[in-house]
């Protein structure tokens, strides 16, 4: 397969016409060539040359005026984050002030989107112990996870002390507030039998 002679390469171009115009020149009559044959190359490779080297001279230029460019938008992002910062502390900026300015503003509380998957949990309690409760939950949407839901802080763990039979009470104001537990398992001692309520809550974004 054959391929251009021509060199695809600005300067390896320049490169091959200057050898072939002096080859030729050298030898024109050997060449059958008459001396005005070479005059129009002379003279587009004298103005190739010169415009070459001014293409050249203003690619420089324009990577130099790009890293120039790009040092000065450091400057100025890092001077105004530095300032957005100190706005973003000051309790004199109100959410109004920071959406006209264009910079963040943050939500106060996480919205109910952000908890729209969140499920109740599953618990299960190991008893083997005598007058130890370990108390196990996972997410019953995915109960072999231990990830918690998307939005849930962790359980709420709340315990009713009851005696033996006795039915778990419907009110949530029967219990006794335990603990907030972010990781499952939790461990409960407890002098009698008890009846273990749990309750998803869900972070408030602060």
């Amino acid at each position: 397969m054959s391929t251009d002679f021509i060199p695809r390469s600005d300067t390896d171009f320049l490169a091959w016409a200057q050898n072939f115009s002096s080859y030729a020149n050298t030898n024109i009559a050997a060449l059958g060539l008459a001396p005005g044959d070479m005059t129009p190359i002379g003279t587009a490779m004298m103005d190739y040359d010169t415009a070459l080297t001014a293409n050249t001279a203003r690619q420089n230029d324009a990577r130099a005026a790009r890293v120039a460019k790009d040092a000065k938008r450091d400057t100025l992002e890092t001077a105004i984050r530095a300032l957005v910062r100190r706005l973003q502390a000051s309790p004199s900026v109100d959410d109004s002030e920071k959406a006209a300015l264009g910079i963040t503003v943050k939500d106060a509380l996480r919205t109910m989107d952000a908890m729209s998957g969140a499920t109740q949990p599953l618990a299960m309690i190991d008893t083997s112990q005598r007058l130890r409760h370990e108390i196990r939950f996972v997410d019953e949407a995915n109960p072999t996870s231990r990830a918690k839901p998307k939005g849930a802080m962790g359980c709420e763990i709340w315990v009713k002390v009851a005696a033996q039979g006795e039915p778990a009470p419907a009110e949530a104001t029967a219990y006794s507030f335990v603990a907030l537990d972010t990781a499952s398992p939790m461990w409960s001692n407890t002098m009698a039998q008890t009846r273990v309520r749990l309750r998803i809550t869900c972070c408030d974004g602060l």
